[in-house]
């Protein structure tokens, strides 16, 4: 990164692009205030250098708020991401994958902070848009079903969840393998609510 930024500059696109990985590495080993300290730097260079709602200014500001739900920092990542949402709509529309990734974090946001009826408002939209745009086996649609689930379960609709958990296990065992990561998670899931 430092040699991008002495020979490329600061602020171009390939220094940036690193920084936000380094960003994304720090986040991963708990190292949160230099993660923020990093992606608050990308963050507002994007800013001034392609403009508030350019497609990587919004994802650098996503991941700023991620970096804010890993600290518990839920009112922080909230304003983030509500912003992102409203700019990808309008710059790419509702419909965008970005936008629905960005719908999904704040309904993940909302259900972190207990707030179960705007988590699965929110995230019942995403997974009606993912599968009406997407499709009804795509792998993003599987992980919102996945996740609205998990909403419901947290918010005492156990035969709703238990349901469309196990709709879930099905199409990801069809779709991706029964050894694929993703429909292992499920699996283990459901395997726990049927247990209980």
């Amino acid at each position: 990164m430092e040699t991008r930024k002495t020979k490329l500059g600061v602020d171009h696109p390939d220094t940036l692009r690193s920084m936000v990985n380094i960003a994304s590495t720090y986040r991963s080993q708990g190292r949160w205030e230099t993660a923020e300290e990093l992606g608050l730097q990308v963050m507002e260079t994007l800013k001034i250098k392609l403009g508030v709602n350019h497609p990587d200014t919004l994802a650098s500001m996503a991941h700023l708020a991620s970096t804010y739900s890993d600290q518990g920092r839920w009112d922080a990542a909230e304003e983030l991401e509500l912003q992102v949402i409203e700019m990808s709509k309008t710059k790419m529309g509702p419909d965008h994958p970005d936008t629905l990734t960005s719908m999904a974090n704040l309904a993940s946001t909302y259900s972190n902070q207990g707030r179960w009826k705007e988590a699965e408002e929110l995230q019942a939209t995403e997974l009606e848009i993912c599968s009406r745009v997407l499709g009804q086996e795509h792998p993003h649609t599987l992980t919102s079903m996945a996740n609205l689930a998990l909403i419901w379960k947290e918010n005492g609709r156990d035969v709703d969840a238990l349901k469309l958990m196990k709709q879930c296990v099905e199409v990801r065992a069809r779709i991706l393998g029964a050894n694929h990561p993703y429909t292992l998670s499920s699996s283990t899931t459901l395997f726990g609510w049927e247990t209980e």
